[in-house]
């Protein structure tokens, strides 16, 4: 059968368009204007060239792209407003998210000054407002003294990209509100943000009705789709058993609404003769259901999964409606174009791509399957063909797939949608007008879910929850697809072994690692922070752990151990926790726990509690040899009692011609104690600047010892300590250093060797830059 006819077909315009709009995506920089009008042409060889059409689909959906885009980037914060004063008057339009000491909540700029002078509106907003005033109500118009800064993210490989998150939202600038006589409430009405009041009622409802209990959170997040409640642990739990689908208002659950409200209906409305001999039944409960989910959808604040669905099951009710049996590929499409054209940075998403792709892999895989017997292969199946379906686009996307997650779902799905969720909706609706029932029917909900997180507990803790691999090579990406295509394929076709054989590249490709005698040395980007990983042939060692700025964010979840997935890397060797800083340590309790860490060193081991295995002291003298590289610490001595920074232990690296020296956070007494002892010892071709660049280290003297033909500047963005300090950056500059640092540069990667010069390092923010990062 030809591919074109006289019109594209569905299907090929969906893909025509995802193409194009997903191109788009991965520019660096938004191109000139000019260009645009060069695709003016394509209409015309469309027109003539039939077979051209798909080409000009996809072109649209870039241009489409590109002008959502530009519209977004257009509203900009300007560089020399970064860290002033300034006066932002607007409206709070997301429910604020309350911690311990402060409010988080995205804010609708209506004006914003500097000293009375007007200043480009930066539009929306994310601010935190630390000990806030209570009462902070979505829908209230402030006046509000704040400090921004343009959207910035750490930048390591396998991280979360947050810049790309800020701009998949619309945010475009972050900052906090300062204590001033400034702030005041202008405005408090309902009518404002009346769907977001009623969502912030009941999240405050649900709160105190289920006050001190365990799975308060995942209640509310299941309710209103507010996810702030669940704690890092039980995120794991979801993550392991590949069951955080369940947690929010996912496409499941507003698809079950919708279902419910489309047979309860159409029962109904067919036991009226009058109103079934005016309208038929199913059209009737075609549109409930559409109003249905609709309604879920705004309880969750018409986030992006609940959109998708929505707009899923628009088309499939209005092919009802019409009176149409479409085939469900067409019907895939026609809802993968409505979704583009309403959100064409909807592709950003992990979310995007998998519930596309679960759909079309029920769709595909379900049809004609080998004779179905039994109630379990019947339900259990479709859990089975999702999670085989979904492994490579895991694997590419998380560099991890849960092996428990057939049977996680297979019992977790049925148990929260069909006894958690309804019991939570009950219970959140009869809230209002009933407090004590619409409390029963929470915590009965509460219950339930307690009865199930045993069962998902015990299997993501198990030894073989999660399969974690490196970031699979580009190449092995179509071998995966067709694998998985052949694998799945309906029944009938012969030598399925095979897709097996094309998926085994991707499973089992070895990342890169270096040959015997070299060493990449990484210094990651963890803010206002330290930590480095340094990895040899068969071996891996971490130097300090970054900061842990809150109970829901540390470096070692964030960025440590996300980078070592991403390169393949299971086992820390030796990791080094150079002194007690939380900038330094704060991450340290995620790598035990993540990681199986060999051997721990510290100069305070009495702040490190690891469940296995000793804490050792470092100490001057320790030395090991991981293939032909050459490991060393330099202090502390033994004889000092030196504290804090000063206690911090020195390492250094070395290949068979290149060095690396990290100092931790000593200061001046610390360099000059290193000068007297050691300064044989000091001498390297790359330095992480002690303590960050401050102004009580780095001394001439010091550098003058080391002679760096690299120094490494440990910072955060705009940073309130306002390091590097200028006159320890001119000293190394004296010295002849080039000069990096993370805030600006993201991680930073040398691949040291037996040749020299030390090679320039590679840059994650530079190799990593879309459009819309910032420079």
């Amino acid at each position: 059968m030809p591919i074109f006819r006289e019109r594209c077909s569905i299907p090929l315009a969906a893909v025509a368009l995802l193409l194009g709009v997903a191109l788009f995506q991965q520019l660096r920089a938004l191109p000139d204007p000019l260009w645009a009008l060069a695709f003016l042409l394509l209409p015309v060889l469309a027109w003539r060239h039939r077979r051209l059409v798909p080409v000009l689909i996809a072109v649209a959906g870039f241009l489409w792209a590109w002008a959502c885009a530009a519209l977004i980037l257009s509203a900009q914060l300007p560089a020399a407003a970064e860290g002033q004063d300034l006066v932002a008057e607007g409206m709070i339009v997301s429910l604020p998210s309350l911690e311990e000491r402060r409010a988080q909540f995205e804010f609708q700029v209506a004006r914003l000054n500097q000293d009375e002078a007007p200043l480009p509106n930066p539009g929306r907003i994310l601010l935190n407002w630390y000990y806030p005033p209570a009462g902070l109500q979505v829908g209230d118009t402030w006046r509000l003294q704040v400090r921004l800064k343009r959207p910035h993210g750490l930048s390591n490989p396998g991280s979360f990209d947050y810049e790309a998150w800020l701009f998949r939202h619309h945010l475009r600038a972050t900052g906090y509100v300062r204590d001033s006589d400034a702030n005041r409430l202008l405005t408090s009405r309902w009518q404002d943000e009346p769907v977001n009041r009623i969502r912030q009622s009941l999240t405050e409802g649900i709160a105190a009705a289920l006050a001190h209990h365990d799975y308060a959170g995942i209640i509310q997040a299941l309710a209103i789709g507010e996810r702030p409640g669940i704690s890092a642990e039980q995120w794991q739990v979801w993550t392991a058993t590949g069951t955080n689908h369940l947690v929010a208002i996912s496409g499941l659950h507003v698809g079950m609404v919708a279902g419910m409200a489309f047979f309860l209906v159409r029962a109904l409305w067919a036991r009226v003769p009058r109103l079934a001999l005016r309208w038929p039944a199913p059209k009737a409960g075609a549109v409930a259901g559409v109003l249905a989910a609709t309604a879920y959808a705004a309880l969750a604040g018409f986030s992006v999964p609940t959109q998708r669905t929505v707009i899923m099951i628009i088309v499939v009710m209005s092919s009802l409606i019409a009176g149409r049996n479409n085939r469900p590929g067409h019907t895939l499409a026609l809802a993968l174009i409505l979704i583009l054209l309403w959100d064409p940075l909807a592709v950003m998403e992990a979310g995007f791509w998998l519930s596309f792709a679960a759909v079309a892999l029920i769709f595909y895989g379900m049809r004609e399957r080998l004779a179905t017997k039994g109630l379990w292969w019947k339900w259990g199946r479709e859990h089975v063909l999702i999670a085989v379906g979904l492994a490579p686009l895991l694997l590419i996307l998380f560099q991890r797939v849960s092996i428990v997650s057939p049977l996680a779902n297979v019992i977790a799905i049925p148990w929260v949608t069909f006894v958690v969720v309804p019991l939570t909706l009950i219970g959140t609706l009869l809230l209002p007008l009933a407090d004590s029932v619409g409390t029963f029917f929470l915590v009965m909900a509460e219950g339930a879910l307690g009865w199930l997180w045993p069962f998902l507990a015990a299997l993501a803790h198990s030894d073989f929850a999660q399969w974690v691999q490196a970031a699979p090579p580009l190449w092995t990406y179509l071998p995966a697809l067709l694998g998985t295509a052949w694998l799945l394929a309906p029944a009938g076709l012969p030598g399925r072994w095979v897709g097996g054989v094309l998926l085994a590249p991707m499973v089992l490709a070895s990342p890169a690692r270096p040959l015997p005698g070299e060493a990449w040395f990484t210094l990651l980007d963890v803010g206002q922070g330290l930590s480095a990983v340094v990895q040899t042939a068969d071996h891996a060692l971490v130097f300090d752990t970054g900061p842990a700025n809150s109970a829901r964010f540390d470096a070692g979840s964030a960025v440590i151990v996300p980078f070592l997935h991403n390169y393949g890397i299971r086992r820390v060797d030796t990791l080094i926790v150079s002194h007690g800083d939380m900038d330094h340590r704060g991450g340290a309790p995620a790598v035990l726990q993540q990681m199986d860490v060999q051997r721990l060193l510290t100069s305070v081991p009495d702040k490190i509690r690891r469940e296995h295995g000793a804490v050792e002291s470092c100490e001057a003298g320790q030395s090991w040899e991981w293939d032909a590289v050459r490991f060393e610490i330099l202090y502390p001595f033994h004889d000092q009692d030196y504290r804090g920074n000063d206690a911090s232990c020195v390492l250094r690296v070395q290949t068979a011609g290149e060095t690396v020296l990290l100092p931790g956070d000593i200061e001046k007494r610390s360099e000059k104690a290193l000068l007297e002892e050691k300064p044989e010892r000091l001498a390297a071709d790359i330095l992480v600047a002690p303590h960050h660049g401050s102004n009580t280290s780095s001394t001439e003297e010091f550098l003058h010892a080391v002679r760096p033909g690299y120094a490494l500047f440990p910072v955060g963005y705009r940073n309130r300590y306002g390091f590097p300090k200028q006159p320890v950056v001119e000293r190394y500059r004296a010295e002849g250093a080039a000069l990096f640092d993370s805030a600006q540069d993201g991680a930073i990667t040398f691949r040291l060797g037996p040749s020299r010069p030390v090679a320039p390092p590679d840059t994650y923010r530079r190799q990593a830059h879309r459009y819309w990062d910032s420079p």
